[in-house]
């Protein structure tokens, strides 16, 4: 059984389509009941087993009761899918503390505690694969007053650090590290008009993003970027000074790259 967190849409409901055409079943996690239902209820047309468990992985307790109840319906995970995710509009001083410690939990605790629950019977059966959602902004130059691209850069080296330690168990970890991808994140940022403004061949669907994730997964790599401008900008990233960097980009396009 797989089970997939931000499941209502974007890469996490394509990874989840993806997961069912690979003879998985699911556990859809999200915020939202009737999308969620709406997509449990397809997936169960092509014949799989779709069970939702409604959560906001911004409450510290929402991760274990969720393992929990999932272990419960379907007795094993197998795949982990740590998929959550949003970002905020306002720089770090110009929020509350409340809403940046709600955004930490989500972004960094949730995806360590959720994979902490999963992993002793994963290595203990010597088979799982553990796929967390990381991003571009991971590798690029940090906008200004921004939390998002700190914690995708700690989603990379956790899952680094976790790939060393599951050498040899039958246990993978990846992390994928896609750009600018086609889904209801820019909508949810109320971005969507400034994002339209980008060249196309920027932009990745979600479903490869999910083929390249999951393939990768299977192979056992520990950090993967979809797409080859995407393969590019990363280089070009570690390669050149943040001075450069501006000359050579599209104006504001580093900046933008925290909402990938």
């Amino acid at each position: 059984m797989a089970l997939v967190t931000g499941a209502s849409a974007g890469i996490g409901l394509a990874m989840a389509e993806l997961l069912v055409a690979r003879q998985h079943d699911v556990v859809l996690v999200a915020r939202r009941k009737e999308r969620l239902e709406n997509a449990a209820a397809q997936l169960r047309q092509r014949g799989a087993r779709a069970e939702v468990i409604v959560a906001d992985l911004a409450d510290p307790a929402a991760p274990r009761r969720i393992v929990d109840e999932s272990l419960a319906r379907c007795g094993r995970i197998d795949v982990l899918v740590n998929n959550a995710g949003y970002g905020l509009s306002s720089r770090f001083s110009e929020l509350p503390w409340s809403e940046h410690a709600a955004f930490l939990q989500l972004m960094l605790t949730s995806t360590v505690d959720l994979t902490h629950a999963v992993l002793p019977p994963m290595r203990e059966r010597r088979f799982g694969r553990i796929i967390n959602m990381a991003s571009l902004a991971a590798f690029v130059p940090e906008p200004a007053g921004m939390l998002y691209s700190a914690t995708k850069r700690f989603m990379v080296s956790f899952t680094r650090a976790l790939h060393l330690d599951l050498e040899g168990t039958g246990v993978t970890a990846t992390a994928v590290c896609p750009g600018f991808t086609y889904s209801e994140f820019h909508d949810v940022m109320g971005n969507r008009a400034h994002m339209n403004t980008l060249p196309k061949w920027l932009w990745m669907d979600s479903a490869t993003v999910a083929r390249l994730g999951l393939d990768a997964a299977e192979r056992g790599t520990a950090v993967i970027i979809p797409g080859a401008v995407n393969k590019l900008v990363a280089a070009l990233c570690w390669a050149l000074p943040r001075s450069a960097l501006g000359l050579l980009a599209p104006r504001g396009l580093m900046d933008r790259y925290d909402k990938a």
